[in-house]
């Protein structure tokens, strides 16, 4: 046997592999409807797959990647995943795996914010934000572009931060008056000092390679009350990704992310001032701590004339970042459209004249 595993929940009631529910927020069975909380799946409702070969190679983006194979427990046949996937589905049967080897010790997440967005109102939302534009290409709410959304648990960390910053500002404040004839002009001048000592906690971001960082800053934020231990059972019928980059590689652009924060909130606590020229600015940020986390998110990515689109939807809140491009043929019939209407009413008003 080798070392990697991977893994399926079975129904108490019939046996069938059972899947996280987002409405529910409780394991249900797809064939007889039996629903069970999570914490009720230990080591005996689960099922290990043995690990066949490591050795299936590919190459994207002129990058070789290297597959392991895994036997689906449901129907026998090899499922494929690269290094980084630690939750899947087999390609024939649909059921779902997850590689419980890249889930425990230093990989195990600690925490999981479960999917609350179900994956008909993400097609929903997908589907309105995609007709919404009348220059739209039709490929984007094509069924088989549609189909292709896929919810995914999103490596994360989320840091805790402790920041000071001391700053001294000359600060300015005008004022006229008029005696007879003349107008007097006052000016003002403050110094001001200001010395900020504050806590940030649960600063995420996102640790794969996959994930473009500006999106996924923009599905912020995520309401940590539904921030639970985590429990395998969860990832059951999405896919999940281990980290790419550890704690360390991530903190500096989370400093600079803190700095900004404090700079800003800094910054706000001036005001009633015509001009404000900082003299002297001093920041210290320090990590506290850092925590592994996998976090919820609808992902559909459409190319467009060689060009990727990518629609990203929240799966706790619903918020959605997404571009989509415009159709040249549809401009050009809208254009078109508009012209023999123009020459249409030009020719009607000639008749007339």
């Amino acid at each position: 046997m080798a070392d990697n595993e991977a893994v399926t929940f079975h129904c108490p009631s019939c046996g069938a592999d059972m899947k996280f529910d987002a409405e529910l927020g409780k394991m249900k069975c797809e064939f007889c409807d039996t629903v069970a909380d999570v914490e009720s799946f230990d080591d005996e409702n689960k099922e290990v797959v043995d690990e066949d070969v490591v050795e299936g190679e590919f190459e994207q983006d002129n990058e070789e990647i290297l597959l392991h194979k895994y036997k689906c427990s449901s129907c026998g046949a090899e499922i494929l995943a690269d290094d980084h996937t630690a939750a899947t589905f087999c390609n024939f049967c649909g059921m779902p795996a997850m590689i419980e080897e890249r889930l425990q010790g230093e990989k195990k997440p600690a925490f999981v914010i479960p999917f609350k967005v179900n994956k008909e109102s993400a097609i929903e939302t997908y589907t309105a934000w995609a007709k919404k534009g009348i220059m739209t290409p039709s490929k984007f709410y094509a069924k088989a572009t549609i189909d292709k959304i896929t919810g995914i648990y999103v490596p994360f960390w989320l840091y805790d931060y402790h920041a000071r910053m001391y700053l001294t500002a000359h600060a300015t404040r005008t004022r006229s008056e008029t005696r007879g004839s003349y107008r007097y002009t006052h000016t003002d001048h403050f110094h001001v000092v200001r010395d900020i000592e504050t806590d940030y906690l649960k600063i995420p971001a996102d640790a794969s390679e996959k994930m473009p960082d500006d999106v996924m800053d923009k599905l912020e934020p995520f309401n940590y009350g539904d921030l639970t231990s985590f429990e395998m059972p969860y990832l059951s019928g999405y896919y999940a990704e281990k980290y790419n980059y550890s704690a360390e590689d991530m903190a500096p652009r989370l400093e600079h992310r803190v700095k900004n924060y404090i700079n800003t909130e800094v910054m706000r606590t001036i005001v009633g001032y015509g001009g404000v020229q900082v003299t002297q600015r001093k920041m210290n940020v320090q990590k506290l701590r850092a925590k592994y986390a996998l976090l919820p998110v609808w992902i559909l990515n459409c190319t467009y004339n060689g060009k990727n689109f990518m629609f990203a939807m929240n799966g706790q809140t619903g918020r959605v970042v997404a571009n989509k491009p415009v159709s040249a043929k549809k401009v050009l019939g809208w254009f078109s459209g508009i012209t023999v209407l123009l020459a249409t009413v030009l020719y009607i008003i000639g008749i007339f004249l």
